[in-house]
């Protein structure tokens, strides 16, 4: 399994509607492999990515399933989207992708 970190440093003034709407899509998306989805505030317990408020993970079945998903037109729109919403824009987005056996 694949699990698929992400971490928004999010723009001032970020639209909260709009990342809403962004996770809504994610949510949604049906693709072979793909096992789930969770989004939500980061709560920094540790303090250490307070630069990070927000962040989602998906699970995936194997590489070929994230590589579907990397290259799915709708997961590339709401990207974009994301991107749109991020201080730096791609820059203020932190990807990992861990090998979870």
């Amino acid at each position: 399994m694949i699990v698929h970190v992400v971490l928004l440093r999010l723009a001032r003034g970020w639209d909260a509607a709009e990342l809403a709407d962004v996770m809504d899509g994610l949510g949604v998306l049906s693709l072979p492999g793909l096992l789930g989805f969770r989004h939500g505030p980061n709560l920094d317990a540790e303090r250490k990515s307070p630069q990070f408020p927000y962040g989602f993970v998906v699970d995936f079945a194997d590489r070929a399933a994230l590589d579907r998903y990397a290259a799915d037109p709708g997961h590339q729109a709401l990207g974009a989207r994301l991107v749109a919403l991020c201080e730096g824009g791609g820059d203020g987005i932190f990807v990992a992708d861990l090998d979870a056996g």
